[in-house]
């Protein structure tokens, strides 16, 4: 029991004692007015708050849309799409995530919306192939047994393709969420709010501590994002897989 939660206990530990590292700096660092305003508690626990509801926002948006497409293009009728949709999925990914944010809000306006948009495109290539990686690594033989029972197509795939493709699909939403926390920083150029505003602050004014600060943060906040992920994999797993 304890050998398979060893690592998510150790890393939820370095992730305490970075924040509490942090906390120890801030308190003790010399900062001037402008610094000290920036870094109140109740500014970094707005910008903190913003920053994730982007984020969840953008994941449960690309959950609605990826998972039941990846499942569309695993069934035989629809198999032709999937080269085309890869791609276009791809063409979201691979292009500069600065590039993806700033052209979406010229089209659909500077706002928090705009960079939720974005941050969708750019995240759902994980998910939607991961989903379909996941069923498609599905013995085939467990779905002829199950049709063999009399199952319904339907029921073949909640029963028995789904759980058995949960371990791949949860590793695709865990890399989303990481790209989303880190890619959402860059909601601060197009008026989206979040961390980031720390640090274009700290750049644009040069305070070294509060660009650093924005930053630790932002790593931070994806490590712990990845370690729920993790604890949900974990629990979620199939047994004996």
């Amino acid at each position: 029991m304890w050998a398979s939660w060893k690592g998510l206990v150790y890393q939820l530990a370095g992730i305490i004692l970075a924040c509490l590292a942090l906390l120890v700096w801030l308190l003790t660092a010399d900062l001037s007015t402008i610094e000290l305003t920036t870094l109140a508690p109740a500014a970094l626990w707005g910008y903190t708050v913003e920053h994730l509801q982007l984020t969840l926002l953008a994941a449960a948006i690309v959950l609605v849309i990826a998972i039941p497409l990846g499942i569309a293009l695993t069934r035989k009728p629809l198999r032709f799409l999937t080269a085309p949709v890869l791609a276009i999925a791809n063409f979201g990914q691979a292009a500069p995530a600065v590039g993806v944010v700033v052209l979406l809000a010229l089209w659909v306006g500077f706002s928090f919306w705009a960079a939720t948009l974005s941050l969708v495109l750019y995240a759902v290539l994980p998910v939607l192939r991961n989903t379909m990686i996941g069923l498609d690594q599905v013995d085939a033989r467990l779905v002829e047994a199950g049709r063999g029972m009399g199952m319904s197509a339907t029921a073949v795939l909640f029963t028995v393709e789904l759980p058995l493709a949960v371990p791949v699909m949860l590793s695709g939403v865990r890399t989303a969420l990481v790209l989303l926390v880190g890619t959402a920083a860059l909601a601060t150029f197009i008026n989206g709010g979040g961390l980031g505003i720390l640090i274009t602050t700290g750049v644009n004014l040069s305070l070294t501590t509060v660009l650093v600060t924005g930053a630790l943060l932002v790593a931070l906040l994806a490590l712990l994002i990845d370690w729920v992920g993790r604890v949900v994999e974990h629990v979620a797993r199939p047994k004996g897989l």
